[in-house]
């Protein structure tokens, strides 16, 4: 077993039990996630983990069969992500736990809770080349926060539950537990509980006093603050406290793209989000700050460009409740760990008064009059991309649940979606995994309230690499409804080869695309089919009130390009609104 983040159990919190006899090491491992409150799981069957499978016949956890394993890591990531529990994926061993490798490495990089059970050759003959035998825990040993070889069908369902606590608690995570067959099948006796703790598992809770204290003064100092909101606040469930410490104090507040919904985007003081396709007024603002409050963010290289460039003239206030954060990437003048909850309201009690900022947020108006989102269209023109995102944000509520897949899809939807709440956005951010929308769309929605609107955003590229799950979704008659930017290219890929790679666009386009719409049909799915502007609001609205999964193939305008754009390593106040900016950067 290795451990690599510590946590802690909250003693107060009851777990669910099962009534039915224990009387096998797979018993076990069911009545450890009942125990756990999962009430959804995600899988694909196979010979290894078929125990598990026959126990989870009696249970009263729903399965969801996926197409494929990496889509139900990803499906039980964003199950995670919606709810704040852990989502749980199984597969078999071998292939089917290779096949998760990319899930969980996904959750890993974006902090996200997900407990992986995988079956395993029976432990006589690992490690002899058995049918379907890997290595599986040495090979997840760096993408997970903690693994487990389970040994013993007595102690199996303490090595479940302490992986779902641990998944769960501290900076969430994905944690797995390999199961060899032998372990499953042979007899146990174990009752239910909460698992143990470990012993040296702790987790931070308030921030210490005198930092907290100078971090404050800095704060009340300040004359051009800014607050980042990174993707810890929504894992912190700190989105109130972030806001009352924003309006109470009037601080501009800019997000990262994992931060999305901490802060509502319409809100006066909302910045949007910074970093390489960021707002530009939200990189002004960080270029410019003298007092940087980074809450739950890890600075990555999209959102800080060149880190030698970045905010170059702040004092940084960094909360985080993992220390390994802080001065990883960017030091930290004020390094504050501990629950992003908590120390917000530390530090709104400790700050003294509201700095003297009037002066600073009219400059911040000012540069979002100046670099406002906006795109150019023609009449007769093809359709653009970024109108067929506002339109479905117009006519979805504004608690609507949002995936995406990866590409320039993503940071179209990033862009010209209003946020508004927490756990409604839903992406792969660090590791970039494209074919993450559908599948995260079919755990979002089994995750959300049935009168919440699910809608994906993907790619043709994209959703190519998991077109498999519509099966899933039509099978389980889930209302999804899957918008795919048509634009006949992995435009990404596209796009930088035009902007560094003097326009060699080698591998990046298609000469022929499948008809997405007809192939809906052909999986059970409705499908639309979108060209044209006028168009638009009548065929999504359909797509929207259709109560089952539905695909709207929109072919878009194939040469257009994801503005702002910051070079890879560059300095984020050199950002270019169209091509011809840059070029000359």
């Amino acid at each position: 077993m290795t451990e690599h983040v510590s946590v802690q159990q909250d003693p107060a919190e009851e777990s669910t039990t099962t009534t039915r006899p224990i009387t096998s090491g797979a018993d076990a491992v069911v009545a450890a996630l009942e125990a756990a409150g999962v009430d959804h799981a995600f899988g694909v069957q196979g010979g290894a983990i078929m125990p598990v499978y026959d126990a989870l016949y009696h249970a009263d956890i729903e399965h969801v069969v996926m197409g494929h394993e990496q889509s139900a890591a990803h499906a039980a990531d964003a199950y995670g992500t919606v709810t704040g529990t852990p989502g749980v994926c199984l597969a078999t061993s071998g292939p089917g736990a290779t096949n998760l490798v990319t899930g969980l490495a996904d959750a890993d990089m974006d902090s996200d809770p997900v407990v992986a059970l995988t079956g395993q050759a029976p432990s006589t003959l690992v490690g002899k080349d058995a049918f379907q035998e890997t290595d599986t825990t040495g090979v997840t040993e760096p993408i997970t926060k903690t693994n487990y070889f389970a040994t013993d069908p007595d102690t199996v369902g303490d090595d479940v539950g302490e992986a779902f606590a641990l998944a769960r608690d501290g900076r969430p995570g994905p944690t797995l537990v390999d199961l060899p067959k032998d372990v499953t099948q042979a007899p146990a006796e174990w009752t239910p509980g909460d698992p143990p703790r470990p012993a040296h598992v702790e987790v931070p809770d308030a921030a210490d006093g005198a930092r907290v204290d100078a971090a404050a003064a800095a704060l009340a100092g300040a004359e051009r603050p800014v607050v980042l909101a990174g993707g810890g606040v929504i894992k912190g469930e700190a989105w109130g406290e972030l806001r009352a410490v924003a309006t109470e104090f009037g601080l501009p507040v800019v997000t990262t793209m994992p931060g999305l919904g901490s802060f509502p985007e319409d809100h006066a003081l909302s910045m949007g989000v910074a970093g390489m396709h960021g707002t530009g007024y939200a990189n002004m603002a960080l270029q410019h700050c003298d007092v940087l409050l980074a809450v739950g963010t890890r600075f990555d290289d999209r959102l800080t460009g060149g880190v030698e460039t970045f905010a170059p003239g702040a004092t940084v206030v960094h909360v985080d409740i993992d220390p390994a954060e802080i001065d990883k990437n960017v030091h930290a003048d004020h390094p504050l760990v501990g629950d992003a909850a908590t120390v917000l309201d530390q530090l709104r009690d400790a700050t003294p008064r509201s700095p003297d900022a009037a002066a600073w947020r009219t400059a911040c108006e000012e540069w979002r009059d100046e670099y406002a989102m906006d795109y150019r269209t023609a009449e007769d023109g093809p359709l653009k991309p970024q109108f067929v995102v506002e339109a479905t944000d117009a006519l979805t509520p504004e608690d609507a649940i949002v995936t995406t897949g990866v590409g320039q899809h993503q940071m179209w939807a990033m862009q010209y979606w209003t946020f508004r709440h927490p756990r409604t956005w839903v992406s792969s951010h660090g590791l970039g995994t494209m074919g993450y929308g559908l599948p995260a769309a079919i755990g979002a929605r089994l995750a959300a309230a049935d009168d919440r609107s699910v809608v994906c955003f993907e790619g043709d590229g994209s959703f190519l690499m998991s077109v498999q799950e519509l099966a899933v979704a039509v099978r389980e008659d889930l209302d999804v409804t899957v918008v795919v930017l048509n634009n006949a290219a992995i435009g990404m890929v596209r796009q930088w080869q035009d902007a560094f790679f003097d326009g060699r666009r080698m591998a990046s386009e298609y000469s022929w695309v499948p008809e997405f719409d007809t192939l809906a049909e052909a999986f059970g799915a409705k499908g639309f089919r979108l060209e044209t502007d006028d168009e638009v609001a009548e065929t999504l609205r359909a797509a929207l009130e259709y109560d089952g999964p539905s695909i709207v193939d929109a072919h878009v305008a194939p040469e257009e390009d994801v503005y702002p754009i910051v070079p890879s390593g560059g300095d984020d106040a050199k950002f270019a609104l169209n091509g011809s900016q840059l070029a000359d950067l």
